[in-house]
Protein backbone atom coordinates (compact mmCIF):
# COMPACT_ATOMS: atom_id res chain seq x y z
CA UNK A 1 0.00 0.00 0.00
CA UNK A 2 2.51 2.14 0.76
CA UNK A 3 5.92 1.28 -1.05
CA UNK A 4 3.85 1.16 -4.45
CA UNK A 5 1.08 3.15 -3.61
CA UNK A 6 -1.40 0.23 -4.05
CA UNK A 7 -5.21 1.15 -3.15
CA UNK A 8 -6.03 -2.50 -0.98
CA UNK A 9 -6.45 -2.73 2.54
CA UNK A 10 -5.94 -5.91 5.22
CA UNK A 11 -9.28 -6.75 6.05
CA UNK A 12 -8.86 -9.83 8.13
CA UNK A 13 -6.03 -12.32 9.28
CA UNK A 14 -5.40 -15.80 8.03
CA UNK A 15 -3.41 -17.86 10.20
CA UNK A 16 -1.36 -16.78 13.90
CA UNK A 17 2.02 -18.31 14.39
CA UNK A 18 2.43 -21.30 12.45
CA UNK A 19 6.46 -20.42 11.97
CA UNK A 20 9.85 -21.41 12.97
CA UNK A 21 13.59 -20.95 12.46
CA UNK A 22 14.70 -24.40 11.48
CA UNK A 23 18.24 -25.37 10.82
CA UNK A 24 20.63 -27.86 10.08
CA UNK A 25 21.22 -30.77 12.72
CA UNK A 26 24.36 -29.38 13.42
CA UNK A 27 23.54 -25.81 14.98
CA UNK A 28 22.87 -26.28 18.75
CA UNK A 29 22.24 -22.84 19.44
CA UNK A 30 21.47 -19.42 17.80
CA UNK A 31 25.28 -18.06 17.94
CA UNK A 32 26.30 -21.52 16.06
CA UNK A 33 24.42 -19.13 13.06
CA UNK A 34 27.21 -16.47 13.00
CA UNK A 35 29.16 -16.82 9.94
CA UNK A 36 26.20 -18.50 7.84
CA UNK A 37 23.21 -18.16 5.57
CA UNK A 38 19.88 -18.23 6.48
CA UNK A 39 16.93 -17.78 3.80
CA UNK A 40 14.34 -16.03 4.95
CA UNK A 41 11.05 -15.80 2.37
CA UNK A 42 10.60 -12.00 1.43
CA UNK A 43 12.02 -8.55 3.45
CA UNK A 44 8.61 -7.39 4.74
CA UNK A 45 7.93 -10.93 6.28
CA UNK A 46 6.73 -11.39 9.77
CA UNK A 47 9.78 -14.41 9.44
CA UNK A 48 12.36 -11.45 8.90
CA UNK A 49 11.32 -9.18 11.05
CA UNK A 50 11.56 -12.13 13.96
CA UNK A 51 14.59 -13.26 12.80
CA UNK A 52 16.32 -10.58 12.79
CA UNK A 53 15.04 -9.50 16.25
CA UNK A 54 16.58 -13.11 17.26
CA UNK A 55 20.07 -12.64 15.97
CA UNK A 56 20.53 -9.45 17.66
CA UNK A 57 19.90 -11.29 21.16
CA UNK A 58 22.20 -13.17 20.60
CA UNK A 59 24.91 -10.81 18.87
CA UNK A 60 24.79 -11.30 15.70
CA UNK A 61 24.50 -8.66 13.00
CA UNK A 62 22.70 -9.36 9.50
CA UNK A 63 24.17 -9.14 6.64
CA UNK A 64 22.21 -8.47 3.00
CA UNK A 65 24.64 -7.87 0.44
CA UNK A 66 28.14 -10.07 1.47
CA UNK A 67 31.75 -8.58 -0.14
CA UNK A 68 32.92 -11.48 1.38
CA UNK A 69 32.85 -14.72 3.42
CA UNK A 70 30.74 -13.43 6.57
CA UNK A 71 32.70 -12.87 9.77
CA UNK A 72 31.81 -15.06 12.90
CA UNK A 73 29.37 -12.52 14.27
CA UNK A 74 27.41 -11.92 10.71
CA UNK A 75 24.85 -13.54 8.99
CA UNK A 76 23.52 -13.95 5.70
CA UNK A 77 20.24 -13.43 4.79
CA UNK A 78 18.92 -14.60 1.53
CA UNK A 79 15.66 -14.54 0.29
CA UNK A 80 14.32 -17.72 -0.94
CA UNK A 81 11.18 -19.18 -2.40
CA UNK A 82 9.95 -21.92 0.57
CA UNK A 83 10.04 -24.83 -1.94
CA UNK A 84 13.83 -24.34 -1.82
CA UNK A 85 15.00 -24.32 1.68
CA UNK A 86 14.48 -27.57 2.34
CA UNK A 87 16.43 -29.05 -0.52
CA UNK A 88 18.67 -25.89 -0.11
CA UNK A 89 19.36 -27.14 3.93
CA UNK A 90 20.10 -30.57 3.20
CA UNK A 91 23.03 -29.75 0.71
CA UNK A 92 24.45 -27.77 3.00
CA UNK A 93 23.93 -24.48 1.19
CA UNK A 94 22.25 -22.56 4.13
CA UNK A 95 22.49 -23.53 7.29
CA UNK A 96 19.02 -22.75 8.33
CA UNK A 97 15.58 -20.63 7.41
CA UNK A 98 12.92 -19.06 8.57
CA UNK A 99 9.29 -19.85 7.10
CA UNK A 100 5.65 -20.50 7.47
CA UNK A 101 4.73 -24.56 8.66
CA UNK A 102 4.56 -26.99 7.21
CA UNK A 103 8.03 -26.55 5.45
CA UNK A 104 9.50 -26.52 8.98
CA UNK A 105 7.90 -29.83 9.76
CA UNK A 106 8.50 -31.37 6.88
CA UNK A 107 11.91 -30.79 7.44
CA UNK A 108 11.92 -32.49 10.66
CA UNK A 109 10.12 -35.42 9.58
CA UNK A 110 12.65 -35.65 6.87
CA UNK A 111 15.51 -35.60 8.92
CA UNK A 112 16.77 -32.97 7.46
CA UNK A 113 16.68 -29.60 10.18
CA UNK A 114 15.10 -29.12 13.73
CA UNK A 115 13.53 -26.58 15.18
CA UNK A 116 15.82 -23.73 16.51
CA UNK A 117 12.73 -21.73 17.74
CA UNK A 118 9.29 -21.02 16.95
CA UNK A 119 7.99 -17.44 15.95
CA UNK A 120 5.20 -17.36 17.73
CA UNK A 121 7.18 -18.19 21.43
CA UNK A 122 8.88 -14.50 20.54
CA UNK A 123 5.60 -12.77 19.67
CA UNK A 124 2.70 -14.36 20.93
CA UNK A 125 0.28 -15.13 18.02
CA UNK A 126 1.55 -12.82 15.89
CA UNK A 127 -0.32 -12.70 12.58
CA UNK A 128 1.55 -13.94 9.68
CA UNK A 129 -0.65 -14.58 6.24
CA UNK A 130 -3.38 -11.65 6.08
CA UNK A 131 -6.28 -11.38 3.39
CA UNK A 132 -5.47 -8.21 1.03
CA UNK A 133 -8.12 -6.94 -0.70
CA UNK A 134 -8.51 -4.00 -3.30
CA UNK A 135 -9.87 -1.02 -2.09
CA UNK A 136 -12.37 -0.80 -5.28
CA UNK A 137 -14.07 -4.14 -4.60
CA UNK A 138 -14.80 -2.89 -0.55
CA UNK A 139 -16.43 0.32 -1.83
CA UNK A 140 -18.03 -0.75 -4.77
CA UNK A 141 -18.72 -4.38 -4.58
CA UNK A 142 -19.27 -4.80 -0.24
CA UNK A 143 -21.92 -7.85 -0.59
CA UNK A 144 -18.86 -9.74 -2.42
CA UNK A 145 -16.57 -8.81 -0.24
CA UNK A 146 -18.60 -9.38 2.84
CA UNK A 147 -18.75 -12.90 1.16
CA UNK A 148 -15.09 -13.47 0.91
CA UNK A 149 -14.69 -12.58 4.46
CA UNK A 150 -17.53 -15.10 5.97
CA UNK A 151 -16.10 -17.49 4.10
CA UNK A 152 -12.67 -17.50 5.28
CA UNK A 153 -13.82 -16.73 8.72
CA UNK A 154 -15.94 -19.91 8.49
CA UNK A 155 -13.16 -21.83 7.48
CA UNK A 156 -11.06 -20.81 10.43
CA UNK A 157 -13.39 -21.17 12.80
CA UNK A 158 -13.94 -25.15 11.16
CA UNK A 159 -10.33 -25.86 11.06
CA UNK A 160 -9.35 -24.97 15.17
CA UNK A 161 -12.41 -27.95 15.82
CA UNK A 162 -10.95 -29.89 13.19
CA UNK A 163 -7.67 -29.87 12.81
CA UNK A 164 -7.18 -33.83 12.03
CA UNK A 165 -9.72 -33.57 9.70
CA UNK A 166 -8.16 -30.06 8.13
CA UNK A 167 -4.68 -32.28 7.81
CA UNK A 168 -6.84 -34.79 6.11
CA UNK A 169 -8.29 -32.47 3.73
CA UNK A 170 -5.13 -30.26 2.79
CA UNK A 171 -2.86 -33.58 2.17
CA UNK A 172 -1.46 -34.76 -1.17
CA UNK A 173 -3.20 -38.65 -0.20
CA UNK A 174 -6.22 -37.07 0.82
CA UNK A 175 -9.28 -35.99 -0.52
CA UNK A 176 -8.65 -32.26 -1.24
CA UNK A 177 -5.28 -32.75 -2.45
CA UNK A 178 -4.54 -29.38 -1.84
CA UNK A 179 -0.94 -29.46 -0.99
CA UNK A 180 2.20 -31.54 -1.93
CA UNK A 181 2.92 -32.42 1.86
CA UNK A 182 2.07 -36.12 3.30
CA UNK A 183 -0.87 -36.25 5.98
CA UNK A 184 1.48 -36.61 8.84
CA UNK A 185 3.92 -33.44 8.19
CA UNK A 186 0.38 -32.08 8.29
CA UNK A 187 -0.80 -33.13 11.59
CA UNK A 188 2.75 -32.44 13.05
CA UNK A 189 1.76 -29.14 12.75
CA UNK A 190 -2.60 -28.89 13.20
CA UNK A 191 -2.54 -31.65 15.89
CA UNK A 192 -1.78 -30.70 19.29
CA UNK A 193 0.82 -33.29 20.77
CA UNK A 194 1.45 -32.52 24.38
CA UNK A 195 4.89 -34.80 24.42
CA UNK A 196 6.01 -33.15 21.61
CA UNK A 197 5.13 -29.79 23.49
CA UNK A 198 7.34 -31.03 26.52
CA UNK A 199 10.62 -31.52 23.95
CA UNK A 200 10.38 -28.34 22.32
CA UNK A 201 10.59 -26.42 26.06
CA UNK A 202 12.93 -28.88 26.72
CA UNK A 203 15.13 -27.95 23.52
CA UNK A 204 13.98 -24.17 24.00
CA UNK A 205 12.59 -24.22 20.91
CA UNK A 206 9.80 -22.99 23.14
CA UNK A 207 10.46 -20.56 26.00
CA UNK A 208 7.12 -19.18 27.34
CA UNK A 209 4.91 -22.11 28.39
CA UNK A 210 2.41 -20.11 30.34
CA UNK A 211 1.30 -18.22 26.84
CA UNK A 212 -0.49 -21.43 26.41
CA UNK A 213 -0.91 -21.36 22.28
CA UNK A 214 -0.90 -23.84 19.49
CA UNK A 215 1.91 -24.36 17.42
CA UNK A 216 -0.74 -22.82 14.50
CA UNK A 217 -4.01 -21.46 15.19
CA UNK A 218 -6.82 -18.99 13.36
CA UNK A 219 -8.30 -16.12 14.31
CA UNK A 220 -9.29 -13.78 11.62
CA UNK A 221 -9.36 -10.39 14.07
CA UNK A 222 -6.70 -8.13 13.05
CA UNK A 223 -5.68 -6.28 16.29
CA UNK A 224 -4.82 -2.90 15.96
CA UNK A 225 -1.46 -3.28 18.52
CA UNK A 226 -0.03 -5.77 16.46
CA UNK A 227 -0.16 -3.40 12.82
CA UNK A 228 1.81 -0.75 15.19
CA UNK A 229 3.77 -2.75 16.61
CA UNK A 230 4.91 -4.14 13.52
CA UNK A 231 5.53 -1.01 11.74
CA UNK A 232 7.63 0.08 14.77
CA UNK A 233 9.69 -3.50 14.58
CA UNK A 234 10.51 -3.03 10.84
CA UNK A 235 12.05 0.12 10.97
CA UNK A 236 14.49 -1.38 13.22
CA UNK A 237 14.56 -4.25 10.24
CA UNK A 238 17.19 -4.58 7.58
CA UNK A 239 15.14 -4.69 4.16
CA UNK A 240 16.89 -4.87 0.79
CA UNK A 241 14.92 -2.68 -2.16
CA UNK A 242 13.47 0.82 -2.03
CA UNK A 243 12.51 1.20 1.95
CA UNK A 244 12.45 4.90 2.06
CA UNK A 245 8.85 5.06 2.64
CA UNK A 246 8.85 2.88 6.24
CA UNK A 247 11.03 6.28 7.81
CA UNK A 248 7.68 8.34 7.28
CA UNK A 249 5.03 5.46 8.23
CA UNK A 250 3.56 6.33 11.44
CA UNK A 251 2.09 3.30 13.19
CA UNK A 252 -1.06 4.56 14.98
CA UNK A 253 -1.68 6.04 11.58
CA UNK A 254 -0.95 2.66 9.98
CA UNK A 255 -3.54 1.03 11.88
CA UNK A 256 -6.35 2.95 10.96
CA UNK A 257 -5.62 3.17 7.04
CA UNK A 258 -3.85 -0.14 6.07
CA UNK A 259 -6.58 -2.05 8.42
CA UNK A 260 -10.53 -1.81 7.04
CA UNK A 261 -12.18 -4.18 9.65
CA UNK A 262 -15.71 -3.61 8.87
CA UNK A 263 -16.44 -6.69 7.39
CA UNK A 264 -14.42 -9.57 9.67
CA UNK A 265 -16.35 -7.95 12.69
CA UNK A 266 -19.26 -8.63 11.00
CA UNK A 267 -18.22 -12.23 9.81
CA UNK A 268 -17.08 -12.60 13.27
CA UNK A 269 -20.35 -12.00 15.04
CA UNK A 270 -21.47 -14.05 12.91
CA UNK A 271 -20.20 -17.80 13.80
CA UNK A 272 -20.53 -16.33 17.88
CA UNK A 273 -17.98 -13.78 18.45
CA UNK A 274 -14.35 -13.49 19.57
CA UNK A 275 -14.85 -16.27 21.84
CA UNK A 276 -15.20 -18.96 19.35
CA UNK A 277 -11.36 -18.12 17.90
CA UNK A 278 -10.43 -18.65 21.80
CA UNK A 279 -10.01 -15.06 22.36
CA UNK A 280 -10.54 -13.32 25.95
CA UNK A 281 -10.43 -9.43 26.44
CA UNK A 282 -12.31 -8.02 23.45
CA UNK A 283 -10.75 -6.27 20.59
CA UNK A 284 -7.80 -5.40 21.55
CA UNK A 285 -4.75 -6.46 23.48
CA UNK A 286 -1.28 -5.78 24.07
CA UNK A 287 1.58 -7.25 22.20
CA UNK A 288 4.04 -9.97 23.76
CA UNK A 289 7.05 -9.42 22.22
CA UNK A 290 10.57 -11.54 24.10
CA UNK A 291 13.38 -13.01 23.03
Amino acid sequence: RYGSNFPAKVTAWNHMAGSALTVAPTIESVKDLGGQQVAIPFWYSIHNVVLQQILRDAGLTVVTRPKDKPGPNEVVLTVMAPADMGPALANGAIAGFIVAEPFNAAAETQGIGKILRFTGDVWNNHACCVVFQHERDLQERPEWSQQVVNAIVKAQHWMRDHRAETAALLARDGSGKYTPFPQPVLERVLVPNAERDREYLASGANRHADWNRERIDFQPWPFPSYTEALVRALKDTQVEGDNGFLAGLDPAFVARDLVDDRFVRTAIESVGGLGAFGVTGGWERTERIAV
